[in-house]
């Protein structure tokens, strides 16, 4: 049974090492926390009751092992600005909005037919993934923060040294630039 786990182990490593590079944006920080992960899978293995896959449980484990990495970070540096992002991001907005924040005729979106169904198949992931890539890092991080960390807002605003109403248009201009791109890559065909 042991040699079994260690067997799935070493095989989900893989998918646990993406999830912990697109979280954290820096290999060897990443190759730190699915390390930790996989040693306390080793360790406290006898804790898993099967109640959900094998999988789910990991990457609870390396989320907890993510969120106190970038906790610590925060404490060791100071905290970042986003300016660098705002400018590749202002782009997107002026592409898709007139000046009075409507959409331009030829960019309203598509309607997206099942997103439910794109949800459970792999490759969407993939595509998912090449499109949180393409953001602006600092803009990934506050997006990956709230929406896969589970971040408040205000602790995300402790954590970057940004402010409330900033961390909402990040946000934003991430579901934008993200939606932009899965219309583009996923749910105009390339997907299918």
């Amino acid at each position: 049974m042991e040699l079994d786990r260690q067997s799935e182990l070493n095989a989900l490593r893989p998918d646990l090492l993406r999830f912990a590079r697109l979280q954290l944006r820096d290999a060897g920080a990443a190759e730190d926390a699915v390390q930790e992960t996989m040693l306390a899978a080793l360790t406290g293995s006898h804790r898993f009751e099967s109640r959900s896959s094998y999988k789910t449980w990991l990457i609870s484990i390396l989320r907890n092992k993510i969120v106190d990495i970038i906790r610590g970070q925060s404490r060791e540096s100071a905290a970042t600005s986003l300016a660098d992002d705002e400018e590749g991001d202002a782009l997107l907005d002026e592409s898709l909005f007139d000046p009075r924040g409507h959409w331009l005729p030829g960019a309203r979106p598509v309607s997206w037919a099942d997103p439910e169904a794109s949800f459970e198949q792999q490759q969407f992931w993939k595509v998912f993934e090449a499109c949180l890539d393409h953001l602006p890092p600092k803009t990934a991080r506050v997006f990956m923060m709230r929406e896969f960390l589970g971040f408040e807002t205000g602790e995300i605003c402790k954590e970057t040294g940004i402010s409330s109403s900033n961390c909402w248009v990040v946000l934003h201009r991430a579901r934008m630039g993200l939606r932009a791109c899965l219309e583009t890559r996923w749910f105009a065909g390339a997907g299918d």
